[in-house]
């Protein structure tokens, strides 16, 4: 990151970071929250004004607010909540330059947030070979051949999944120099752990048979020992550093086009995973240009964390379009690819753990850092083992520089054990999970074994526990659609993991808010916060568990405003 950077953070308005809230010098939330005037107030009185600037009618306002949980109508004044209750109400307050909206009985409910998305690598992705559906590796060398004829430099592509091949086996180099022998190869797997290559892109990136395995990372080979194409986690990043980046205008085009995506799947905010500084420079630029359609709460790859730590930045820097916030470190690898850490062998593999991306002493100490300097951390973690490590990690960190509501997060926590959930909630630390991987994950108990299978995914053990549980997509991994993963959260194959479809709205939600410090401002309808809105065809409380994810988004609005209106509203 560079200097501009650190200038552009420090001109916003609003820098909460973790120091400052155990100090006890920062601002209170009320009157400091995200880029507001620090005399203004967040809920202003309808007193203090004439009229509202929108209201919405006939409505089935579902608020998530235990004060008032439901009403007719909403009033919005500015980019705020202003008013709830019922459509008399609610009438009686708009003026002659009030936008009145009739909701004809659809239901609304907060803003959906997306808690672990890659959402500018999905954006990315849209302009390359789409492997997702793929039945065989004859198929995906067809779409191969198809790009191969149609310009120069590189093909990339991703969404891949072995486990749905006809061969039934990983593709290799050999496959894919058969139809691209002229132009390097570098496809994704479906979970982003694994990728394959031709021999071509093995050669530009110096992978030959005498390359070592660099370390939380492996490099597939065959009888002789010659590469197979197949790379795994840090041997991924070999040849990914050798594919030239994409122009910044092309960037920006993939992110905005991405936005659009996510706006018409309901989301009004995304915790963005991003992995260069080229990224964090786009929602810059972006955000600079007043060009950002939705808000971004993001984290910055490990490899960041120092040049953060060197220009001052630190979580809560920011307003309520771009924030930063923290730091995200990758443990382990996936379940897909068989390279999560687990502490017992793979049921299907039974001579692998995984890969840890890590030794324990290393990432005590990045942990250690990224927390001493106020960053939130996100984990990566997987497998058990990896999850374990993480919590030795970060439990460290607190006993030697002891500090208060950090929020420090696991993402995807997938394999869990009752002591590893019952050490997340004495740690008071959040769970980042994906409830759609229930539903894609289709091989699980063959991987596993239906023992480690009734704890992996455990939503409602969680929950139960006392654990804060957000809802996540891990796009370009799964779909980017929050309306599938309630669906998936409440209506599983293990009915005892299974939870309300109040408590899955909650995870893209009231828990979202709390994951990015915004439980004052976001996540509830209720009176002074952001009016960030979602109106929906059908109630899920009132459709069966196979339709959650067939409703509808008719309108998604941001801040006041409508960004998103389908042709069916």
């Amino acid at each position: 990151m560079r200097v501009a950077v650190a200038k552009f953070f420090c001109k916003l308005p609003i820098a909460t970071t973790a120091a400052e809230r155990l100090s006890g010098q920062r601002r209170s939330r009320k009157s400091s929250i995200r880029g507001r005037n620090k005399r203004k107030k967040i809920g202003p009185s309808l007193s203090e004004f004439l009229h509202p600037t929108h209201v919405l009618l006939n409505g089935n306002i579902l608020t998530l607010d235990p004060a008032q949980p439901s009403a007719e109508a909403v009033a919005i004044l500015g980019d705020r909540v202003a008013a709830i209750g019922t459509n008399d109400q609610a009438s009686a307050l708009a003026g002659p330059g009030t936008v009145v909206t009739d909701l004809k009985g659809a239901t609304v409910v907060p803003g959906f947030v997306d808690c672990h998305t890659h959402l500018l690598d999905f954006g990315l992705s849209l302009g390359n070979i789409i492997l997702d559906g793929v039945r065989s590796i004859e198929e995906m060398k067809k779409r191969v051949a198809e790009r191969a004829a149609d310009g120069s430099g590189w093909i990339l592509g991703r969404g891949w999944d072995q486990e749905r091949f006809a061969e039934n086996r990983y593709p290799t180099r050999h496959d894919l120099d058969e139809v691209s022998p002229e132009r390097p190869v570098f496809l994704r797997r479906t979970c982003g752990h694994i990728c394959v290559v031709n021999s071509l892109a093995l050669k530009g990136s110096g992978i030959t048979a005498q390359t070592p395995d660099p370390p939380g990372g492996m490099i597939d080979r065959d009888q002789s020992g010659e590469p197979t194409g197949i790379l795994r986690e840090n041997a991924v990043d070999i040849v990914e550093e050798t594919v030239p980046s994409p122009p910044l205008e092309c960037y920006e085009e993939a992110t905005l086009k991405a936005c659009q995506i996510a706006l018409a799947a309901g989301l009004t905010m995304v915790h963005c995973m991003i992995s260069s500084e080229l990224q964090l420079r786009v929602l810059l630029k972006l955000k600079r240009e007043g060009r950002l359609p939705l808000r971004f709460y993001i984290f910055i790859p490990a490899g960041l964390l120092k040049t953060a730590i060197q220009l001052g930045l630190g979580s809560g820097l920011g307003d309520e379009w771009l924030r930063l916030g923290g730091v995200k470190i990758i443990a382990d690898g996936s379940l897909g690819a068989r390279t999560a850490g687990l502490e017992a062998p793979y049921s299907d593999d039974p001579l692998n753990r995984g890969i840890l991306t890590y030794t324990q002493e290393q990432l005590d100490q990045m942990v250690a850092e990224a927390h001493r300097y106020d960053f939130q951390l996100a984990i990566h973690a997987i497998g058990d083992r990896a999850a374990k490590m993480a919590l030795e990690a970060i439990e460290k960190a607190t006993s030697w520089i002891p500090k208060q509501d950090m929020r420090h997060r696991i993402e995807h926590a997938s394999v869990l054990s009752p002591h590893l959930i019952e050490r997340l909630s004495e740690m008071k630390i959040i769970a980042s999970v994906q409830p759609h991987f229930i539903v894609s994950d289709f091989w699980l108990k063959r991987r596993l074994g239906p023992e480690r299978a009734r704890f992996t995914y455990p939503i409602s053990t969680l929950h139960n526990a006392g654990v804060t549980v957000v809802g996540g997509s891990d796009s370009p991994v799964d779909p980017l659609a929050p309306l599938l993963g309630i669906a998936a959260a409440i209506d599983r194959p293990d009915p005892d993991e299974a939870i309300t479809v109040g408590d899955a709205i909650a995870l893209y939600t009231s828990n979202a808010a709390l994951a990015s410090f915004d439980e004052k401002v976001r996540g509830t309808i209720a009176l002074g916060k952001f009016a960030d809105l979602v109106v929906l065809d059908k109630d899920p409380r009132k459709v069966s568990k196979s339709d959650i994810g067939k409703i509808m988004v008719l309108m998604t609005m941001i801040g006041g405003k409508i960004a998103y209106r389908s042709e069916a509203s």
